[in-house]
């Protein structure tokens, strides 16, 4: 019997720990297209989850994860910067001691700075940057030349990709330096078939001379969400995309709605890629915030490829640290 009994206890352990990698708990973090800055030792999540502007959560350990007090828990609120709704895909960066935020609001980009990654980010004046028709999902790179760099999403026949060159000091785009790097053109990207392929949440790398551009396809509503990249000899491209594609996935991690993230590296030197999920297999909304461990490493043929670690894969929790 007690043999019997421990066979019991075994298996409902494991069916528990494997319905915990399956779905979120009530302590589970609630913010879409998120992405962690690392400041000083300290961890910074951000994401699209209010109307009223960006929350900002604090850890030190990756573990728990507690809003601050000032401010209502905003780093940016609604009337220090540009938008009146629609506060979606921030990105935080530093340059010299000034800390940045670009986002996305009324369906434009705009950035803003602070003195502190718990803000307050503000504009001296609420303005979005330049550029034609809807633009969203901003991320900035700064080439190892110095030079600035805005990808972004542009609306049209689609939710296509494109990047623009940066004024130095990041207070607008430069003019007429727009160019298209990818749009859902592969199956994956657009499972559906439908006639407004997606491609969206920019994040790029550098390994080397090479430039990563990752993203996510399909609509975020989709349970075929999912991440894949493309390479580049240049910042602006052109891209080839990776056929091993899509690297993260509802087959992967036996959830759906897997997508838009930013990469960041953890206090112990590990890269890792912060995202969300729907909030269930049943529901998409709100969505769930996720990591997952990711590495570049070399194929048979020598060439740098991205990976992540399924084993690696948890849901943000909420608590005080």
């Amino acid at each position: 019997m007690k043999y019997i009994y421990a066979l019991f206890l075994c298996f409902s352990l494991c069916s528990i720990s494997k319905e915990i990698l399956a779905k979120p708990l009530n302590d589970t973090l609630y913010l879409a297209d998120p992405t962690i800055f690392v400041d000083k030792g300290n961890y910074y999540l951000y994401g699209t989850s209010s109307d009223q502007g960006f929350l900002v959560y604090f850890s030190k350990d990756l573990k728990t994860w507690s809003k601050k007090a000032e401010n209502n828990g905003f780093a940016l609120k609604k009337g220090d910067a540009f938008g009146s709704k629609d506060f979606w895909a921030p990105q935080v960066f530093k340059r010299g001691n000034t800390y940045y935020m670009a986002y996305t609001a009324d369906e434009q980009i705009a950035i803003a700075w602070s003195k502190s990654p718990l803000g307050p980010f503000k504009q001296e004046t609420l303005k979005a940057i330049s550029g034609t028709g809807k633009q969203i999902d901003p991320f900035v790179f700064t080439d190892a030349d110095g030079k600035n760099y805005l990808y972004h999403v542009k609306l049209a026949n689609g939710n296509r990709i494109y990047v623009s060159e940066l004024k130095a000091d990041f207070s607008d785009v430069i003019p007429n330096t727009a160019k298209e790097c990818l749009s859902g053109t592969e199956f994956w990207e657009n499972t559906p078939k439908t006639d407004w392929p997606v491609t969206e949440g920019p994040t790029v790398l550098k390994k080397d001379q090479l430039y990563y551009l990752f993203y996510s396809a399909n609509d975020f509503r989709n349970p075929d969400y999912a991440v894949g990249y493309a390479t580049s000899s240049s910042p602006k491209g052109p891209w080839i995309k990776y056929a091993g594609n899509p690297i993260i996935s509802k087959k992967l991690l036996k959830i759906n709605g897997t997508g838009h993230g930013d990469f960041f590296t953890d206090k112990n030197g590990a890269m890792q890629y912060v995202f969300h999920t729907h909030h269930n297999n049943q529901k998409v909304s709100p969505r769930a915030t996720a990591t997952i461990k990711a590495a570049f490493a070399k194929d048979k043929n020598g060439t740098e490829q991205m990976q992540v670690d399924p084993k690696s894969f948890r849901f943000l929790m909420q608590g005080v640290n």
